[in-house]
């Protein structure tokens, strides 16, 4: 990664699109915003793929993110409810590539992995820890917004933009790869 970048994230549904967009650079992120797009209200399941549409388009257009990540739908036995998350976020996508914002997807797993370091972290714990990496004061009543910024995090993450711990196999293996933090 070179310079600033933004990276737009977003948990689709349709009851609730959760979305969130953090500045970074090689070294740090910072909050740009996060919210919701509240879909109860509406009956009709077209509409709400429509307001999905636009409302990523308005992000798109407001924010010019260089990166656009999305929560890809985790599988589930309910297949009509699994159909229509895949759609809304196929409609998210679509805003994307008209836009020719680079998509990548996330599942939930490695998502809540690069966040909290545990793939079957709680969306409560994943929150916890987006609060304290970017100081956020007060976290939503609904968490779909830290959902979709937490996909924005792990984007970064998985960019390479923070450097990784050096994992040894032991004390051998770490005077191996560290000489000059040894002394004789």
């Amino acid at each position: 990664m070179q310079g600033e970048q933004i990276i737009l994230g977003i948990d689709p549904g349709t009851t609730i699109m959760g979305f969130g967009l953090i500045k970074t650079n090689k070294t740090s992120m910072e909050l740009i915003q996060m919210h919701e797009l509240h879909l109860q209200k509406y009956d009709n399941h077209y509409l709400k793929l429509g307001l999905i549409f636009k409302r990523t388009l308005e992000l798109i257009d407001e924010y010019h993110p260089d990166e656009l990540s999305i929560e890809a739908p985790f599988f589930g036995k309910n297949v009509q409810s699994m159909l229509k998350l895949g759609r809304a976020q196929g409609v998210a996508m679509a805003a994307g590539i008209s836009r020719e914002v680079p998509i990548t997807e996330y599942s939930p797993k490695k998502i809540k992995m690069a966040i909290t370091g545990n793939g079957n972290a709680s969306k409560e714990q994943v929150a916890k820890m987006l609060q304290k990496l970017l100081n956020i004061k007060t976290l939503p009543k609904n968490l779909d917004a830290t959902d979709g910024l937490g996909a924005a995090v792990c984007h970064y993450y998985n960019q390479g933009s923070i450097t990784q711990a050096k994992s040894y196999s032991g004390w051998g293996a770490f005077v191996n790869q560290n000489p000059k933090k040894v002394k004789s």
